[in-house]
Formats: structure tokens, sequence, C-alpha cells
């Protein structure tokens, strides 16, 4: 695959998660999120966006947004559970997708707020696609929902990436 050729990222917010008397890192899905995710896992594969990878927090409740999300999809893309997405900065976040291989075109990243909601509004800057102007109103009006997911592509090699080169082309939350 040739760096020119546009890649996509899905930055994917976990389903909303219980409260029991858990470390944070340990708490699990509740109904409503069990829900949510699998109604997230239908809209993701409606964009039709043939993911090539999965990056994913290793939390409980990533964990089981993204399982049962990957079910509702017609391929199963790589998955990588990777502790540095718990907790992490945007900056953090772009580090360890500036270490995806360039023959990855598609990816998926499931993970927290507020850093999600934060990538989702540094990487593009003041790019928007089509449908950008919209999705970025949304996402700035009501904040980046639980099962909620911003898409974004950019142009050229997973190591260039950084604020300000993406265009976010859609988000999508449960509620909509």
């Amino acid at each position: 695959m040739s760096v020119a050729e546009p890649r996509r990222i899905v930055l994917f917010r976990h389903a909303k998660a219980d409260w029991p008397q858990v470390t944070d890192h340990e708490r699990p899905l509740a109904e409503r999120g069990r829900l949510d995710a699998a109604t997230a896992g239908s809209r993701l594969a409606d964009t039709g966006i043939p993911f090539d990878l999965a990056l994913c927090s290793t939390a409980v409740r990533t964990r089981e947004t993204w399982k049962l999300a990957v079910h509702e999809l017609a391929h199963r893309p790589k998955t990588v559970y990777e502790e540095r997405l718990y907790e992490a900065s945007p900056g953090e976040l772009i580090a360890v997708l500036n270490e995806t291989p360039d023959d990855a075109r598609n990816v998926i990243l499931v993970g927290h707020n507020p850093s999600v909601q934060a990538l989702a509004e540094i990487l593009p800057g003041a790019g928007a696609g089509p449908a950008g102007g919209e999705a970025r109103e949304r996402l700035v009006r009501r904040g980046f929902a639980t099962a909620g997911f911003a898409v974004l592509s950019f142009t050229g090699s997973w190591k260039a990436l950084e604020p300000g080169v993406a265009t976010l082309d859609d988000y999508w939350a449960p509620s909509e």
C-alpha cells in the first residue's frame, strides 16, 4: 500500500460502564453499555470500513465493548490490547498510532475519554470533510458519548500522524 492512499482512523469510546466496587481498570459494562456496544458495532459495519487493525485499551470496559462490537463486522481485524491506551493523553495516543505498520490502512482505536475526544478535536485541526463540519458541531455540542465513534482520514505514513493532518469525516453516537 502506498502512503499516498488515504488512511482512516476510527476513534471509538467504550460503552457505558457500571460502577461496582472494583478498580477503575476493572469496571465492566452496564446493561445499557452492552446494548449500545452491539448497536455501535452494527453502525461501524454500516460504514463499510474494512479495518486492518484494532487497538484496544486493556480496561475491562473497552475489551467488552470491542468484543460486542466486532461481532457485527463482516471481517474481524487483528486486535492488539494495548496497556498504553488506558489513561493516555492525546499525545500518547498519537505515539501509539505512530507505531502502526504502514501496511495497515484502516485502524480502529477503542479507548477512553477525555483523550478520545481531545484526539478527535486536535487531529483534524480546522479540517473537515463534506460531513465533517456537522460532525464537529455535534461532537463539540454533545461531547464524545459512550459507545460513540469518530471517523477521521489522512494521507501519509502513520509515523507522520500529528495534530492538524487529518480530516473529520463523521461522528456517530447511540443517541443519534
